[in-house]
């Protein structure tokens, strides 16, 4: 794609590679690589540019014929970096060197999703907040431990720096960037025209996949076990400790090194899991929900869902319900099997 003939507006330049990933690159097309006469003359100009040589493959079975080399990038105001290849990948030292330089001169530097494992091969992140793909999360932090990552934003910004999260928050990142340079009446323009809206509420946590535990090779597994079975009933610490025979400081001990948390913090981890599961799966009253899963009341409910989540259990349900009710199962069913019937 060449250069967008506007002379005066920032240059972005979108980076190719072999096995690029087609949907984050496609985005950062749409955004700063349409014609919007509307916006004026000051409009951003937009570039693609190989890292390598091509041609180039893509994710969807076609190849790319680069306009452009690396050479460009030493001229744009902002490069955005489209999710890398494989979080595995080594990122290019050339490459690293040059987005070093051009961020010395005062370029801006995104990325998408795991585009943010090349970022942070720079060590420009070092320090900073950074997020990612909830997936990718726990192996950028491990393989750039000078990082601080954010598991849960959607986008995070650090001086000229900016990461985001899955492949749909890329767009929220970049309508931001827009709102950043050209002010909100403009980001709302191009959020209308691909049909977004111009800012999500909740953040990566609503939608962060809470895999189901091993059952812990631990002497509290039963208790852990039989507290998961009945959320609804009273589980102060105290009751808990008891009920594993041991004082209540050997039971936190025990509780941590089983799940990696604080019982408190457990147990509230376990409530808001079944909650989301009802959520999504019934439209049993808030009431209700709140009663299943031990909160017993709405107003816990939601102060809890909300810090964990991000969301309020009623914006979660409307995001998410059905997505999981099972075919045959009507939605409107009875809560899970740890509410005793009413």
């Amino acid at each position: 794609m060449q250069i967008m003939p506007n002379t005066t507006g920032p240059l972005v330049a979108a980076l190719l590679y072999d096995g690029l990933c087609t949907f984050e690159f496609g985005i950062v097309s749409e955004i700063f690589g349409l014609p919007r006469p509307e916006m004026g003359p000051g409009w951003y100009r937009f570039a693609s540019c190989a890292i390598e040589s091509g041609p180039l493959r893509a994710h969807g079975g076609f190849t790319i014929l680069p306009d452009h080399g690396p050479d460009l990038l030493d001229q744009a105001d902002l490069i955005v970096i489209p999710g890398w290849k494989d979080t595995e990948a080594p990122v290019p030292p050339a490459l690293v060197d040059q987005l070093r330089r051009t961020h010395a001169r005062g370029a801006r530097l995104a990325s998408i999703c795991s585009g943010a494992f090349v970022l942070a091969a720079t060590g420009l992140l070092d320090g900073a907040p950074v997020t990612t793909h909830w997936r990718h999360a726990a192996a950028l932090q491990r393989r750039f431990p000078a990082i601080h990552v954010d598991s849960a934003s959607l986008y995070r910004e650090t001086g000229r720096l900016f990461t985001s999260a899955g492949s749909a928050a890329g767009i929220d990142l970049l309508i931001a960037i827009v709102r950043q340079d050209f002010g909100p009446a403009a980001a709302n323009s191009v959020a209308r025209r691909i049909v977004m809206p111009a800012h999500r509420a909740g953040g990566q946590a609503q939608f962060l996949e809470r895999p189901v535990s091993p059952r812990p090779d631990t002497d509290i597994a039963p208790l852990i076990d039989r507290v998961r079975q009945t959320l609804h009933q009273p589980w102060p610490i105290a009751r808990l400790a008891e009920e594993a025979g041991m004082s209540r400081r050997s039971f936190e001990r025990r509780i941590v090194a089983a799940t990696g948390m604080p019982a408190g913090e457990w147990l509230a981890a376990e409530r808001i899991a079944a909650a989301q599961t009802i959520l999504r799966e019934t439209t049993c009253p808030m009431e209700d929900v709140a009663e299943a899963v031990g909160f017993g009341s709405v107003f816990a409910l939601r102060h809890h869902f909300r810090n964990r989540v991000k969301l309020s259990p009623r914006e979660y349900r409307r995001n998410f319900a059905g997505q999981d009710t099972s075919p045959g199962t009507p939605r409107g069913a009875a809560p899970p099997p740890n509410q005793p019937p009413r």
